[in-house]
């Protein structure tokens, strides 16, 4: 299994790059968002999910890890493929699929290509409770906040912080939320009313 290439852009697609490695030309298809940042003849490092059926082996490449982690999450909808994924991700950033998520926001969802209100719908449902694990996850300011209290409150702040909050915007919200729907509220919970109390 392929998870990271390294090389030279050979030349650029519509959907897809060709990286060079060492004298071999992967083709790698990509979201826009990725796309765009390639330059042909330049040194490129992408993250690589690799597709393996009877017929084709197919690789599917991405600027960041986080990017590949939604990519992942995407297909686990019934009805979204590779191909739809893409264009999810060719049409938000993960910044801004989190927050379609975490207030259910269908129709920013569907504004992505070969989604329509049906799909968007699923995507928003399955996903609402997935996404603030993924919001929370790892990245540069989880040392900034690793004196924060844990739990559910936590990974909201975090997740908020990471959607371009200030610590302080983030922390008065989450606990606004605390108070209003009580201790021990789940993170999703905190993390669409915080946003939507800032929202107003």
């Amino acid at each position: 299994m392929i998870g990271k290439l390294s090389g030279l852009v050979d030349s650029l697609g519509a959907d897809h790059a060709i990286v060079d490695v060492g004298g071999v030309g992967y083709l790698v298809s990509c979201p826009i968002s990725t796309l765009s940042r390639l330059q042909a003849g330049a040194a490129v490092s992408l993250m690589i999910e690799t597709r393996i059926t009877d017929e084709t082996i197919k690789l599917y490449g991405f600027f960041s890890a986080e990017e590949r982690e939604w990519f992942r999450l995407l297909q686990t909808v019934q009805n979204v493929g590779a191909r739809v994924a893409l264009n999810i991700l060719s049409t938000l950033s993960p910044r801004e699929l989190e927050r379609a998520l975490a207030l259910g926001d269908k129709a920013v969802i569907g504004r992505a290509q070969g989604v329509g209100p049906k799909l968007a719908t699923r995507i928003t449902t399955e996903l609402k409770d997935k996404a603030p694990s993924m919001m929370a996850r790892g990245g540069d300011l989880a040392p900034a906040l690793a004196a924060k209290p844990s739990g559910p409150e936590a990974d909201a702040l975090l997740a908020l912080v990471k959607l371009g909050y200030s610590q302080g915007q983030a922390a008065e919200a989450v606990a606004r939320a605390v108070r209003e729907f009580g201790e021990g509220t789940g993170a999703d919970i905190l993390i669409r009313e915080s946003l939507r109390a800032m929202g107003r």
